[in-house]
């Protein structure tokens, strides 16, 4: 069985706190196989772990998480940035042209800072045929959403449409990295996807934080990260 964590943000994310290195050893102490590194319209932290991956013992997907027009899609298996505010449909197209496939992240949530896909846009877009050959799935547990009734929704949703459900941390600190998780057959990046085309996946979660600790443990972790990310804001 492995342990994929497909939704953590890295100091190249605005938002982000956890370095490259720490996220890696972080995913290596808690056994997961397999993470993906999301930042926010950005490649750099990815092909970073990428180039660290072989000797941490952790396998590396390279991905960003995209604005679109209608919300954050996980680009994965990606390794270039992806044109900010496309469409759904048109940002889709654009990792498949790349080899990549997607996952839409915290469907309907509210929560704060949330740039979520609504229910219309994802089953809109999947009526095209070949979209659903690369978006395929939804983040259905999102560990760090401050709007807990959208994971319920998300559910629901994936039922309806039929689509693979997944479970993730949305790590913005190095503690909530495997706080969810996606449980498949296999160890590696591959068994993984084929697991996802097949819907034969499981959800992983750990305890629950509160809102409060989850908005504390980011503040606290962004001011003390505040000079390494300015650093890479200014390289």
């Amino acid at each position: 069985m492995g342990l994929a964590d497909l939704h953590i943000h890295t100091i190249y994310s605005y938002d982000g706190t956890a370095s490259v290195p720490a996220v890696l050893t972080r995913a290596r102490q808690i056994g997961l196989d397999v993470i993906a590194i999301t930042d926010h319209d950005e490649i750099i932290g990815s092909l970073k772990a990428l180039e660290l991956a072989p000797a941490s013992g952790v396998e590396v997907i390279p991905g960003t998480e995209v604005t679109t027009a209608e919300g954050d899609l996980l680009a994965l298996n990606v390794t270039q940035k992806i044109e900010r505010n496309l469409t759904l449909i048109e940002t889709v197209q654009k990792v498949s042209d790349l080899g990549g496939f997607c996952i839409a992240p915290h469907p309907m949530s509210n929560g704060i800072g949330m740039k979520s896909l609504s229910a219309y846009s994802i089953s809109k877009a999947l009526h095209k045929s070949t979209v659903g050959q690369t978006l395929i799935a939804i983040e259905t547990y999102n560990a760090t959403t401050l709007d807990r009734t959208s994971n319920h929704y998300a559910r629901i949703l994936a039922d309806w449409l039929d689509i693979t459900p997944t479970a993730s941390s949305d790590a913005h600190i190095v503690e909530a990295i495997g706080l969810g998780v996606t449980e498949f057959d296999g160890r590696t990046a591959q068994d993984l996807l084929t697991a996802l085309q097949n819907g034969n996946v499981r959800h992983r979660k750990q305890k629950e934080w509160s809102s409060v600790r989850i908005l504390g443990s980011w503040a606290a972790n962004y001011m003390g990260s505040a000079f390494t990310r300015w650093s890479v804001e200014t390289r």
